[in-house]
């Protein structure tokens, strides 16, 4: 999968989140602890990139569906800027929206016989 991709964006979008509240003392020590711990971590953020994630595509590798790739966009709310609303989409009849349907409908049902493990819920046989 496109890991590294994927992990330099996060560390860019850190820094702006970041940057809008420079004296949270929670945030600067998990990006201490983060720098401490990863050389890559640490690397990415020397580079002072800054990034706004408004739209993309994510790609994903389940353990009992495999590799699925979603699109998301972003949504800024008017009314609370401090809130982001990511919305996720996939494309019809593609294998990811199959994969993401099965998914889906295993919240009430639970996976069928055979797919995977399964986790015992409470209640149920």
């Amino acid at each position: 999968m496109d890991w590294e991709d994927q992990a330099r964006t996060a560390v860019q979008s850190l820094r702006l989140e970041a940057g809008r509240d420079p004296h949270d003392r929670s945030t600067t020590e998990m990006i201490a602890e983060l720098r401490e711990r990863s050389a890559d971590f640490d690397r990415w953020w020397e580079q002072h990139r800054v990034h706004q994630r408004t739209h993309g595509s994510k790609r994903l590798r389940h353990p009992i569906v495999g590799d699925l790739t979603v699109e998301y966009e972003t949504l800024t709310l008017p009314g609370d800027p401090d809130t982001t609303l990511f919305v996720y989409t996939r494309e019809a009849g593609s294998p990811s929206r199959r994969a993401l349907d099965l998914l889906a409908g295993w919240t009430l049902a639970g996976p069928p016989a055979g797919t995977g493990p399964q986790e015992q819920r409470p209640g149920r046989p």
